[in-house]
């Protein structure tokens, strides 16, 4: 999400916090920029969860990784016991959206984060692998942050891999050393597959944000038509936060912001598993996104007017 780290990581005087945890899971089709990185920058990773444990001060460190990078749960927990930091190694259940924080939290603790609360409401600070090696590499070798591993793959991409890519360089440079794209390229997307963003062309920047492009054929792309809503209830079992993404989607529609608040759509962490499974194609992920744009903006509005 590139939440800022300064402000993540600059906790109040009244949440201390109690759990470290540092997401490997990477649950995103497609992405393994971050397993890789486990892997090849083990020590360095260690390195920066002490130095962040150092400011944090937290009672409990966890490394969670889903079962299905065995490598990297073997590499890490080599290297976690010959570290003086009480860490555990947790090896969780492959499954989509794992990677969530609020999934993850559950996954580990047993506890589920409140509607409107934070994690650190919980005693509880979530840690990206790249963010944590980037701060080893900030303290050991005065290098901010200005380059990041990158997936670039799918089958429309000549070579797939996993670079480490300059911060600033373009994106239409990276896919050409990848040997390029494929005459039947239909999409590219920025991110993975599932909530990845659609790019109409390359020629924009490497940002700190980003963890893949994804270049798909004509063969997987469908645009699908969409149709009416025919009350199957696919949505409302797939999402992980148990919200209504039916009865969202039709507030959305007539632009009812105010209800679409009161069902918690702030909650929603965008993951489209709800878009995923609708039969009648319906883009309920997108329009919860512009709804909670408007919203955020009109309690902007409404803090500013005070």
């Amino acid at each position: 999400a590139a939440f800022p780290s300064h402000v993540k990581f600059n906790l109040p005087d009244d949440k201390p916090c109690r759990y470290l945890m540092l997401n490997g899971c990477e649950c995103e089709p497609f992405l393994t920029c971050d397993h890789r990185v486990m892997l090849e920058y083990a020590g360095e990773l260690l390195d920066g969860l002490a130095i962040l444990q150092s400011f944090v001060e937290a009672e409990e460190i966890y490394i969670a990784i889903e079962n299905n990078k065995p490598d990297a749960i073997e590499t890490l927990r080599r290297a976690a016991a010959t570290s003086p930091l009480p860490i555990q190694v947790v090896g969780l259940q492959t499954k989509y959206p794992q990677g969530a924080e609020k999934m993850m939290i559950t996954a580990i603790l047993g506890q589920e984060v409140p509607s409107g609360k934070l994690p650190i409401d919980l005693g509880v600070l979530v840690a990206n692998v790249g963010t944590v090696v980037a701060i080893s590499q900030y303290f050991r070798q005065s290098q901010p942050l200005i380059e990041r591993v990158i997936t670039v793959t799918g089958t429309a991409v000549g070579r797939p891999t996993n670079l480490l890519v300059p911060i600033g360089a373009s994106m239409q440079e990276v896919v050409d050393y990848c040997g390029g794209i494929t005459d039947d390229a239909a999409r590219i997307l920025l991110g993975g597959p599932m909530m990845g963003v659609v790019q109409k062309t390359l020629d924009i920047p490497v940002v700190k944000g980003t963890s893949g492009i994804l270049v798909l054929t004509e063969n997987e792309v469908r645009d699908l038509t969409t149709y009416h809503c025919i009350r199957c209830g696919r949505c409302l079992d797939a999402c992980p936060l148990f919200l209504n993404p039916a009865r969202l989607g039709l507030l959305a529609k007539r632009g009812q912001w105010e209800a679409m608040e009161e069902l918690n759509v702030l909650d929603c962490f965008e993951c489209a598993a709800c878009s995923y499974v609708c039969p009648s194609a319906i883009p309920l992920v997108q329009s919860f996104r512009v709804a909670k744009g408007i919203i955020r903006e009109k309690r902007a509005r409404a803090k500013t007017a005070n």
